[in-house]
């Protein structure tokens, strides 16, 4: 992954970036700051653990087959582009859009761990359960959405700025980090890509949502 891409921290991710396809972007953004802004204040995060859905290729993706529907449209939007989709008719998931218009690439954000013990409590109110232990926070695609009140009313936003609800910031170069890799979580529809080594997280980050214990060492280049 020798990429060209320089990490400023408490400022937006490089417009580069988002033009990233998924497999490259969803391990760049462990480390990187999620940021919520509420009517109780903003809340910060750092994102721990990510999957990749590598446009209508994968037959893990929404928009496999170039799939494109009312649902799926934020997919086809250029990166930098916020998608948010409803599963089990109850659970809000959060995914980053990457790459060109019209080639739908996306990363679903499965774990953030709060910045600051502020970040927490705010988190833990929005939660409205008793937490048990640091993944019970905002462990999972849904657990994090409730957390940082994130729902379909954010589907669709540009969230490569800080002017509105919703961004991204940098929390510093992620390939300092000991991150690996393992299958991805849930697809077993998805035929020969259900196994392969998509899902990024930090080694041993105590709200990650589940360890794997064959995950492999991620190897930045």
């Amino acid at each position: 992954m020798d990429l060209d891409l320089h990490f400023m921290p408490g400022s937006p991710l490089p417009a580069s970036f988002f033009a990233l396809p998924a497999l490259q972007a969803a391990p760049l953004l462990l480390g990187q700051h999620l940021v919520r802004r509420t009517e109780d204040g903003d809340i910060r995060c750092v994102i721990v653990e990510t999957e990749s859905y590598g446009g209508a290729e994968d037959k893990g993706s929404h928009a496999y087959g170039r799939r494109r529907t009312e649902r799926t449209e934020p997919m086809f939007s250029p990166g930098g582009t916020a998608y948010v989709y409803l599963i089990y008719g109850m659970h809000n998931c959060f995914n980053v859009v990457t790459a060109e218009a019209d080639n739908p690439h996306a990363v679903l954000i499965r774990a953030v761990e709060p910045l600051t013990p502020r970040d927490a409590s705010l988190m833990a109110a929005n939660r409205g359960t008793l937490i048990r232990k640091p993944s019970d926070l905002s462990g999972g695609p849904g657990k994090l959405a409730k957390a940082l009140r994130i729902d379909r009313t954010l589907n669709g936003l540009r969230i490569d700025r800080p002017d509105g609800p919703l961004w991204l910031e940098c929390g510093g170069d992620p390939r300092r980090l000991d991150a690996v890799r393992a299958p991805r979580i849930n697809i077993a529809y998805a035929e020969e890509y259900a196994k392969l080594p998509w899902r990024f997280y930090l080694r041993d980050n105590p709200y990650v949502s589940i360890h794997d214990p064959d995950a492999e060492a991620f190897l930045w280049m």
